[in-house]
């Protein structure tokens, strides 16, 4: 009997987003010449679960509690000897770890347990944006060390390449890989009237009514506050009748609420008996087809991402954009044929093009109708599997099936 080849793949943490997915189905969907055990750490309280994923993909993963984002010495030293037990036992031949503090704890115990092969992604990145010039240099050059003891670093678009190795230089270019996020993207085009009809009689949309939406996490980074002053932009000039949601949780949530109140826009939690403002806070909503189906313009005005999946996932639903232009995003949208661009708080230009999309129903009609020709094959989870076989096989030095 062939002996497979063994991979353990180590995520920071099962809260929803773009890494979790990408974490459970190369878990899930490598060929069977690969057995892959999967481990990460626990969701922080105001984080949704991405329990439900690796449910419906049937992982059993092993969970670390002590693997937290912030840096504890007595939580770090046992997450590190929780890894290193693993490795002992499971013997891989590939340990690939992914975004900061797997990639930390993930990769120091790889090479003291000489693991033949030990693989990074970065999923997004802390090197601007996040913290001060000391603490950032701080955080490089951990990354530097760190991609020296690294057989090979994933970044997940061209843009994030130049960023690590141009910009802030954590190693040379022939070092990282080019491998963009998979996603199962089929269920963005199935039960659409159905699923539009559904969230609009939730959320009491009238049907000549534009519904946009901006979703994830509620920190800073995701710089809602700019989205807020969009929204103040728009109401005071559009001809149409518009609703805003914010779909997602997070520790900005009651200052964001403050702030919606110093600009004078009406806005609601949904819980708070269903009343209809101009804003509306839905909090967590797990069935973001359901959501994007029921939405007719998605935004995003980050400070700082990696791939920002909401886009990915907008295009799917046949959706246009209007974003910042942050990380990856000229590698995963079409410019002025899925997504309108603008640069980081120019809230005249954002709202200048969002405005565009909100009085022009053919603009936002023909935007929308390009985005899933564009994301089908590039981000299918079956275009990933692949691209990171190949990458184990090569270095591994095996020879390709």
């Amino acid at each position: 009997m062939k002996k497979k080849i063994k991979v353990l793949r180590i995520i920071n943490r099962f809260n929803l987003g773009g890494p979790t997915y990408n974490a459970a189905y190369l878990t899930k969907y490598l060929s069977d010449d690969f057995e892959t055990l999967l481990v990460g750490g626990e969701k922080y309280e105001e984080e949704e679960s991405s329990a439900f994923i690796l449910d419906k993909l049937g992982l059993k993963p092993i969970v670390i509690p002590e693997m937290q984002r912030s840096i504890n010495r007595k939580n770090d030293r046992i997450a590190y000897k929780k890894i290193k037990d693993i490795i002992k036992e499971f013997q891989p031949d590939v340990v690939h770890t992914h975004a900061s503090k797997a990639g930390t704890l993930g990769r120091l115990a790889a090479n003291k347990m000489k693991v033949p092969v030990v693989v990074h992604t970065f999923h997004g990145h802390v090197f601007h944006s996040y913290f001060g010039k000391a603490k950032t240099t701080f955080y490089k050059n951990i990354e530097r060390y760190l991609a020296k003891k690294s057989t090979k670093i994933i970044a997940i678009s061209e843009i994030q390449k130049n960023e690590l190795s141009l910009e802030h230089k954590i190693c040379k270019p022939e070092k990282i890989e080019i491998v963009p996020l998979g996603f199962d993207l089929s269920r963005f085009q199935e039960n659409i009237e159905e699923k539009r009809k559904s969230f609009r009689e939730e959320y009491k949309i009238d049907e000549d009514e534009i519904a946009i939406g901006i979703i994830g996490r509620l920190v800073a980074i995701k710089n809602h506050k700019m989205f807020l002053d969009v929204v103040a932009n728009i109401m005071a000039k559009t001809t149409k009748k518009a609703r805003f949601f914010i779909i997602g949780d997070g520790e900005e949530k009651e200052s964001l609420k403050d702030y919606c109140t110093q600009l004078n826009i009406a806005f609601t939690e949904w819980n708070d008996e269903n009343k209809v403002a101009t804003i509306t806070f839905t909090s967590w909503l797990k069935n973001i087809d359901w959501v994007n189906a029921g939405l007719d313009i998605i935004t995003l005005t980050s400070l700082n991402e990696g791939t920002p999946v909401s886009l990915i996932e907008a295009q799917a639903s046949n959706k246009p954009i209007v974003t910042t232009n942050v990380g990856g995003v000229k590698n995963v949208t079409l410019e002025n044929k899925t997504a309108f661009i603008s640069e980081v708080d120019d809230v005249e230009d954002f709202s200048h093009k969002l405005l565009q999309l909100i009085e022009n129903d053919k603009i936002r009609t023909d935007m929308g109708e390009k985005g899933w020709d564009f994301v089908k094959e590039k981000f299918s989870y079956q275009r990933l599997t692949n691209d990171v076989e190949k990458l184990y096989m090569d270095l591994l030095q095996l020879p390709k099936k």
